[in-house]
């Protein structure tokens, strides 16, 4: 195993597509529930804690070695947006380019002629770790960070925010970022015996009727 190969998969440049999507901080803002830093710390914190759970706990299953196809079909039991679930295959149509570039594997192969349009990122997001050496914690601690660094980047462009005080938010959630890791692989072990039922299915309601409002606006900045 290279940690180092999770700097790489987590590095907001690996060409995963992620830049063009805000998970869902471009609707709040509009909506004015992101005003501030403060705003942008209770935002993510909620998205770490139910969505980013979700992610996390599907992206160490997939490490974990989960069949993949029933991972996806449990990531869209929990994604009842349209318009999310449609974002999360774009993402992981995305990150399964990059990941086979980066790391060939028959696994990401397997996946990606069975979902030619893309399983969900989270799922791929496990794959891609399990290819490059990764451990479950590992793919849970990349999906939990891509969670709230998203928001955090987008946020920084919709409202000019500081970006010195888009980082401190992203440091403070460090420890909360670890526990949620930490249920996401304990989660994944469960998943191993249990199967997919075992996963979290943490819901964030007003992150999906957002999501459906942002989709039906004509003008937006980000994908999603």
């Amino acid at each position: 195993m290279s940690r180092a190969a999770l700097l790489v998969l987590a590095d907001g440049r690996f060409p995963a597509g992620g830049h063009a999507h805000s998970g869902g901080a471009e609707e709040a803002v509009g909506a004015g529930r992101i005003r501030d830093a403060g705003d942008l710390a209770a935002f993510c914190r909620g998205r770490l804690h139910t969505a980013g759970l979700v992610a996390a706990a599907l992206a160490a299953a997939a490490a974990d070695g989960t069949d993949p196809l029933a991972l996806d079909e449990a990531a869209d039991a929990r994604t009842p947006s349209p318009a999310l679930r449609t974002a999360a295959r774009r993402l992981g149509r995305q990150l399964m380019r990059a990941a086979r570039a980066a790391w060939p594997d028959p696994a990401l192969d397997a996946l990606a002629a069975a979902r030619p349009r893309g399983a969900h990122q989270p799922v791929v997001l496990g794959l891609a770790a399990r290819a490059a050496g990764l451990t479950p914690l590992d793919a849970a601690h990349a999906a939990a960070y891509e969670s709230v660094s998203g928001p955090a980047t987008a946020t920084v462009r919709l409202l000019s925010l500081d970006p010195f005080d888009a980082t401190a938010v992203l440091a403070r959630l460090a420890p909360e970022l670890d526990q949620v890791a930490a249920r996401a692989t304990e989660a994944a072990r469960r998943c191993a015996a249990e199967g997919p039922g075992a996963l979290p299915a943490a819901s964030a309601p007003l992150l999906e009727i957002g999501a459906e409002a942002h989709a039906a606006r004509p003008v937006r900045l980000f994908a999603s």
